[in-house]
């Protein structure tokens, strides 16, 4: 049925829920899976009335994320690992995290996605959005929400 698996990570609690399911499915089809993690995109209003960040701060702030980025990717390694289901990961700096999701599926050759949502009210991603919601409404490979 699939056979390479996407699985991003923001590191929240659900996202490693999500992460244990999705190498469950992937072991018992035989897919690969391939983990995700979007760095964040500071955008000039973040630092105060439109100021760019001093350049060695933005790139501070890069390896720092980066850092993390990586640290929730070698939670999936090794959980696909003791699983015995092959691994490769991915950290970029997508424009947003819907399309930094999108956008690995594509480079990587993913034939599904495994993410999970928050559970959040209607109201809620009516104000702030979703990124499951996005993923699921441009997305050009089944998405499979995990709640």
């Amino acid at each position: 049925m699939f056979k390479n698996i996407l699985i991003p990570t923001d590191g929240s609690v659900v996202s490693r829920k999500a992460i244990k399911a999705g190498i469950k499915l992937a072991q018992a089809l035989g897919a690969k899976v391939t983990g995700y993690y979007g760095m964040p995109t500071m955008l000039p209003s973040v630092f105060g009335d439109g100021d760019l960040p001093d350049k060695a701060i933005a790139d501070k702030l890069d390896r720092l994320a980066r850092t993390t980025g990586e640290k929730y990717l070698e939670e999936i390694a090794k959980a696909a690992t003791a699983a015995g289901v092959v691994y490769s990961g991915l950290v970029t700096k997508p424009p947003s995290t819907h399309e930094g999701i999108i956008d690995a599926a594509k480079k990587k050759r993913c034939d599904a996605i495994f993410i999970a949502s928050r559970g959040r009210s209607e109201l809620k991603k009516l104000l702030l959005g979703s990124v499951t919601q996005k993923v699921l409404s441009h997305a050009k490979v089944p998405v499979i929400v995990y709640r």
